[in-house]
């Protein structure tokens, strides 16, 4: 049985109804998203994230793991990290906790990003604390986001866009073969060990992975 990466639950959020997308992009402006909040906007509904440790520790494990592994298998991967995806043409906007171009690297390297012509991430990491939270999951799946690591309830969940919906799946396509039970199992070995020895751990791992 995998590892279970038991965390509190605590998250601070506000969600608003019926918020105009100017004020959405206007709280944009005013707020920084990216540095402490997160802004998720859907067809009228407004989430306001106010980030905790409980929320960035997992979020950076995370990411940590798919940068590391992609070192050891020399995967020209570029970092989105929590970019501002706004849709104004499909009345959605979110930051992921994390995001990376796996595929689609040399589309996006060293641009302005413009979301309704670039492409969205390959890959996002979701960190889901709170039940009260939206489920982030349809503007997802309106944008394009092919995979989705979901880590909710001290457990890593892989998601995949099939026909317009997202379904789990045991091991991950863009970062193939890393599968839910192995970045659980890797998310509570960096919850508990020192650093050093968890990226050792992890580099071992990538270099005796078979890459699918």
């Amino acid at each position: 049985m995998a590892a279970v990466a038991t965390l509190p639950k605590a998250e601070h959020l506000v969600i608003l109804e019926d918020v105009s997308w100017e004020t959405y992009e206007r709280l944009l402006a005013e707020n920084n998203p990216g540095r402490g909040k997160r802004f998720t906007y859907d067809n009228g509904t407004l989430q306001i994230m106010v980030l905790s440790f409980r929320h960035e520790n997992p979020n950076r494990q995370l990411a940590a793991i798919v940068e590391l592994v992609a070192m050891e298998w020399e995967l020209d991967i570029v970092l989105g990290g929590s970019v501002t995806i706004k849709r104004p043409d499909l009345y959605k906007g979110f930051e992921p906790d994390s995001s990376f171009y796996v595929r689609n690297g040399a589309a996006v390297r060293g641009k302005d990003l413009d979301f309704t012509v670039d492409p969205p991430p390959d890959l996002a990491i979701e960190i889901d604390i709170s039940s009260d939270s939206m489920n982030k999951f349809p503007i997802f799946a309106a944008v394009g986001v092919q995979e989705v690591w979901r880590y909710r309830d001290g457990r890593v969940t892989i998601h995949l866009l099939r026909a317009g919906r997202y379904v789990e799946a045991a091991m991950s396509e863009a970062m193939a073969p890393l599968t839910g039970d192995l970045l659980t199992a890797f998310l509570a070995a960096g919850l508990e060990q020192k650093r050093p020895q968890w990226i050792r751990g992890l580099r071992e791992w990538a270099r005796s992975a078979t890459r699918s």
